[in-house]
């Protein structure tokens, strides 16, 4: 018997950890909850949008008649850089001071876009101004990590639908950034390769996860994936940070993000909802030639838009869990026209 008929568990190169893959529970009957969609649709502008153009923010500031990408810091930072706390004195209490910086990347002044509906050439704007924040906060001799991510639909806790970014830059390494460093760098230290680039090759050669490949960079869901539909896209050419990017290169992850998410929609048949984060170097100051640049994508919905995968039960209290195996979601979503 294979791999596609029997349950085992699959190792996650990157973290260590381990997922248990049960493909025979695909026949089970579905009886748990339904989610309602989201279908509104959104207007190019939107008055009560603290993100749009002119608008007032929460906090009282009033955002620029913008075009294109805007930054400013979050109003509601979950970090600051006046963060002095009493540390207990007990090893049974451990705790340690975190600043940083939170800052807001709006892709554009279109409140009813998404990266899935932005032409490619408005993405990669984006991408270079999320580049170039990273440039300035990876030179803070405070900060260890640049952390961008995206939360998109409220179903993933987002609380704007206005096409944007957050960039979170924190005093220490965070654990899954800290995890992914220890095992690529095991990997250097063992082969002379990154862990990612040799996992690439053995992708591409086998080819049954990838999703969407482009001259720069390539999309597929991961032998190891949690999450049903999870994907991750790595780049072509071994590279570490947003600022190692060539041009082409942008260009190549405007076109894959925009590809691989569109395919979210048409599956679903809805604006997908999604977790998605750029996983760079650390902002420590050294070479980190063990590391290869990629980003995660994670979306929510198992069988359709109204089934969510939850992480409940044995997955909260063991290990992860799914039934649908990384290589038929990987055809499933291949097969998407």
């Amino acid at each position: 018997m294979t791999l596609q008929n029997r349950s085992h568990s699959r190792q996650n190169l990157l973290t260590g950890e381990w997922v248990l893959v049960s493909p025979h529970r695909t026949e089970r009957p579905w009886q748990g909850q339904l989610e309602t969609p989201d279908l509104a649709v959104e207007p190019a502008y939107d008055t009560s949008c603290y993100l749009c153009p002119g608008n007032q923010r929460a906090n009282g500031n009033v955002n620029p008649a913008y075009q294109g990408p805007f930054v400013f810091d979050n109003d509601f930072s979950a970090l600051s850089t006046a963060n002095e706390i009493d540390v207990p004195e007990s090893p049974l209490f451990k705790a340690r001071r975190e600043s940083g910086h939170c800052r807001v990347v709006c892709y554009s002044e279109r409140h009813d876009l998404r990266l899935s509906t932005m032409g490619r050439t408005d993405i990669s704007k984006a991408i270079n101004t999320v580049t170039a924040e990273f440039s300035r906060l990876d030179k803070d001799d405070l900060i260890q990590y640049v952390q961008v991510f995206e939360n998109r639909g409220q179903m993933m806790g987002c609380s704007n639908p206005h096409p944007h970014a957050q960039i979170w830059a924190t005093e220490h390494l965070p654990d899954e950034p800290a995890k992914e460093l220890r095992n690529q760098l095991a990997w250097w230290e063992n082969s002379g390769s990154p862990l990612l680039s040799d996992y690439r090759a053995q992708e591409l050669e086998d080819d049954r996860r990838i999703i969407r490949n482009n001259e720069h960079f390539v999309a597929l869901v991961p032998f190891w994936a949690t999450w049903p539909f999870e994907t991750l896209i790595l780049p072509h050419r071994n590279f570490s940070s947003f600022n190692d990017m060539s041009k082409g290169e942008v260009d190549g992850l405007a076109d894959i993000l925009k590809s691989t998410l569109s395919l979210y929609d048409k599956l679903f048949d809805v604006p997908a909802p999604y977790s998605m984060g750029f996983h760079p170097r650390p902002s420590d100051g050294t070479a980190h030639p063990e590391w290869v640049f990629h980003a995660h994508i994670y979306p929510p919905l198992l069988r359709s838009a109204s089934v969510r995968k939850h992480l409940v039960g044995f997955e909260m209290l063991a290990m992860p869990q799914r039934d649908l195996s990384p290589e038929a979601a990987a055809e499933k979503l291949r097969s998407i026209k």
